[in-house]
């Protein structure tokens, strides 16, 4: 990756404050279509910043912003690569509790958005399998609560 002439800690900032601006745009009620591509941008500009400073936690956690961005835009196809590509970094990393939990729940939101019950299904019973392992009563409940939100087909 080429270097970029900013330093480490303005990176480290740059993608915090851009994944905090991203849930801000998430959570308002109701957003305009400049918001809509604003959140796109700013959680892929957060994850790109990650990518260069960050921890494979990190990169997990940027790509699972990204597909609940896409999710919560109806845009399933986007939404599932990202899931998948947060998956895949659990995986590769290691990587279990709260981030593997939360990989399978973005896979069961992005297959709700394209209409899969069975798959949705699938992963909300792995979400909810990794998630009773959470060490952390808090980060459980959260998933717990974040599970509510994906709809589901009969």
């Amino acid at each position: 990756m080429e270097e970029t002439p900013i330093d480490p800690a303005a990176h480290r900032q740059l993608a915090v404050s851009l994944f905090n601006h991203v849930w801000k745009l998430i959570e308002k009620p109701e957003r305009t279509r400049e918001e809509n591509d604003e959140m796109i941008h700013a959680a892929h500009a957060s994850r790109w910043h990650w990518g260069l400073v960050g921890t494979p936690v990190n990169f997990a956690r940027g790509e699972w912003q990204i597909s609940r961005v896409y999710a919560v835009l109806a845009r399933g196809e986007a939404a599932l690569v990202h899931a998948l590509r947060s998956l895949e970094i659990c995986q590769a990393h290691g990587i279990g509790d709260f981030d593997l939990a939360y990989a399978y729940e973005a896979l069961a939101r992005a297959w709700a958005t394209l209409g899969s019950a069975e798959e949705t299904s699938r992963y909300l019973a792995l979400a909810r399998e990794t998630g009773a392992r959470i060490k952390e009563v808090d980060d459980k409940e959260l998933l717990l609560k974040d599970l509510e939100t994906i709809p589901r087909r009969e």
